[in-house]
């Protein structure tokens, strides 16, 4: 039941991590890590699930979700919120920004994993 994933990162230890992790389950993931553009990248990727960082050169996570929350073709795309900040104030940001899901930064494998498999589950 893989499908795509579309991973916006700007550490390239965690992207290699998280495709190593995903494409080992059949999933197809690409990346993308500027923030700049990257609603414009969602859109044209048409991913099945989004795995986005909250920390990003040129523009916020929190901004960029807001965009694709705000647009019909993407406001009900799953969205994996990943942070190294993990208080309550940062999660309670990814919430009223619409993520779906959550998680903090370091990640086990199983936890990304199961993160995306849910995700695609209720999508």
């Amino acid at each position: 039941m893989a499908g795509h994933v579309l991973l916006i990162e700007d550490e390239p230890n965690i992207i290699e991590a998280i495709r190593f992790i995903l494409s080992r389950e059949g999933w197809r993931v690409d990346t993308h890590s500027n923030g700049v553009d990257a609603a414009d990248v969602v859109r044209a990727k048409s991913p099945d699930v989004l795995i986005l960082d909250v920390m990003l050169p040129g523009r916020s996570g929190y901004d960029i979700l807001r965009d694709l929350r705000g647009a019909p073709d993407t406001e009900e795309l799953p969205v994996l919120m990943l942070t190294a900040r993990g208080q309550n104030k940062d999660r309670e940001m990814a919430e009223r920004a619409g993520a779906s899901r959550f998680m903090t930064k370091p990640f086990s494998n199983a936890e990304v994993l199961d993160a995306v498999r849910s995700l695609t589950v209720t999508s």
